[in-house]
């Protein structure tokens, strides 16, 4: 089959391997039906996530078909169509019992083209099917289910729900690409009374305030002093970092107020600076985190219901055999335009 393989930082190619097999008796390989790429992707490829060995398939946010299951496993079968969570989870230590897949110690947690091959690929093994695919209703489409892979459920547990987000807060998105758009999306299910994106695109604050942002900046533009002036000198109630880098980060510390929360959810591979000599005095709460996908039922049933609208995310298509003019398109959003790509097998 083919896939793409990293080759190192700098280097990846769109070749052939093996066809995946059954391992472990709660496997199950799926035929990839569609697939996206996301920006961790593009950090692995700058070398940011130094566990990811030369040779590994990436991809961890996949729709496929069920092709072949293990002896144990009960909730799918072959034919069956569905989302590949980003997360596995072996359902049987003391994180997934505590619903932290993501922190998951029994072969579990980010796996899928992190320490494992994943999912840009004609076929994957997905470990653990049973607590790591969902069977898509009808109403779900591929395209709409890729949303529901990563992004997502990211976007809401990691940004919206550790951000403590209340009706009538003040949400301020750093970053408007597929998660911060995201962040906005399910943000509003909370009732904020203001939502403010920042990015230096024109094209993504446009997007932005398709998606519910009430107010979007350029962040060349005084920041601080347009929220302060909006708050009535206090600062936004919650910041969501959503971009990955230490100004971004920094900015984010800056723009709440006393008692406010910062929630981390960009992939960092460089030093932020924590201005503790500022922050200690007033009672900043700072979250990080990877996401567990212990959200992926619910946004799953509120997509099918049309409670939560995922069109517009994807903005450019190719085929899967395209997979390499893709990963061009979707690292280059300032000449593209381009939020999610999707790839689809012929």
């Amino acid at each position: 089959m083919k896939a793409l393989i990293f080759h190192g930082p700098g280097k990846r190619s769109w070749d052939d391997v093996p066809d995946p097999a059954i391992q472990d008796p709660g496997d199950a390989i799926v035929r990839i039906d569609a697939v996206t790429i996301c920006g961790t992707d593009l950090h692995i490829l700058k070398g940011d996530v130094p566990a990811v060995e030369s040779g590994r398939v990436l991809g961890h946010e996949a729709v496929g078909t069920v092709h072949e299951v293990g002896p144990s496993v009960t909730t799918v079968r072959p034919g069956d169509r569905v989302l590949i969570s980003c997360i596995s989870a072996c359902g049987r230590c003391r994180f997934c019992r505590e619903s932290q897949y993501g922190q998951c110690l029994g072969g579990g947690g980010w796996i899928l083209g992190h320490r494992i091959d994943g999912v840009q690929a004609e076929y994957a093994r997905v470990p653990f099917a049973d607590t790591s695919t969902h069977v898509l209703p009808e109403q779900v489409g591929n395209e709409a289910a890729l949303m529901l892979a990563d992004i997502l459920p990211t976007s809401y547990e990691v940004g919206v729900l550790n951000g403590e987000v209340t009706p009538g807060d003040v949400v301020v998105v750093v970053g408007a690409g597929p998660i911060g758009l995201a962040a906005i999306l399910t943000a509003r299910l909370f009732s904020p009374s203001r939502v403010i994106a920042v990015d230096p695109a024109p094209r993504r604050r446009e997007m932005a305030a398709l998606y519910g942002a009430h107010l979007t900046l350029d962040p060349a533009s005084d920041v601080v002093g347009r929220i302060t002036e909006l708050t009535d000198g206090l600062g936004a109630d919650v910041a969501i970092e959503a971009v990955g880098l230490p100004d971004t980060f920094e900015l984010c510390t800056r723009l709440i107020r006393p008692g406010g929360r910062v929630a981390n959810v960009g992939v960092h591979g460089r030093p932020a600076t924590l201005h503790l000599e500022d922050l200690w005095i007033r009672n900043i709460k700072i979250t990080t985190g990877l996401v567990d996908t212990y959200s992926t039922p619910t946004l799953l049933r509120m997509v099918a219901a049309k409670q939560l609208d995922v069109d517009g995310f994807v903005t450019h298509r190719f085929g899967l055999q395209e997979m390499q003019e893709a990963y061009d398109v979707f690292s280059r959003p300032e000449e593209s335009g381009a939020l999610k790509v999707a790839l689809f097998a012929s």
